[in-house]
């Protein structure tokens, strides 16, 4: 198995991603979506944050109706990046990876979770940070004979190129994603500002 990812500047070109990827075959046990929740207005719904949310009301408005691996998306905190909506094996992992941390003093979070996934660590870096700025990211574990599909699959789907978005964050002073870093206050902002 390989991991492939994907960061996306928005939910409903990650949302297509998870779709084609479950279309093309790959299990939804296999695919996870993280994705800032904040206060960000989806498909006219108000916030995903609202105050004491779980599993519950406006989760469904996420998924748009649909079945597979958008129909589990949760609300969790993510240290470094506040609330977000998550389903699938990676915020699993990132959980455990969180506790285990705190225990063990190994790398936790959302980039010890994309570690033990192979991503390698300066992009897992990046990828965090793009969520923590208001992104979605989507991770797929796929068999090596579904890699070029599933890369193009998030390619088409308006990927952001890592490297590129890598760059600009160290241009703009950004070493590293930082796990104890506060939420930022502007979400829209940010989001703004990668919008295509």
């Amino acid at each position: 198995m390989r991991t492939v990812t994907g960061l996306f500047d928005s939910y409903d070109d990650a949302h297509r991603a998870v779709s084609e990827l479950e279309t093309a075959g790959v299990p939804s046990s296999d695919i996870s979506i993280v994705s800032h929740a904040g206060d960000r207005d989806r498909d006219g719904d108000d916030s995903l944050a609202a105050e004491g949310a779980g599993t519950g009301a406006g989760i469904g408005a996420v998924a748009g109706g649909t079945g597979g691996l958008l129909a589990g998306l949760g609300i969790m905190a993510i240290p470094g990046v506040g609330p977000v909506v998550a389903a699938g094996w990676l915020a699993a992992t990132a959980a455990g990876a969180v506790a285990g941390a705190i225990a063990g003093g190994a790398a936790g979070g959302l980039v010890g979770a994309m570690m033990r996934a192979g991503v390698p660590e300066e992009d897992a870096h990046v990828y965090a940070e793009g969520v923590r700025r208001g992104g979605t990211m989507v991770v797929a574990k796929v068999d090596e004979g579904q890699v070029a599909v599933a890369e193009d699959i998030l390619q088409r789907a308006n990927r952001v190129d890592i490297d590129a978005r890598r760059t600009a964050y160290r241009q703009a002073g950004w070493e590293r994603f930082d796990e104890s870093a506060e939420p930022l206050d502007d979400l829209e902002a940010e989001r703004a500002r990668w919008r295509r």
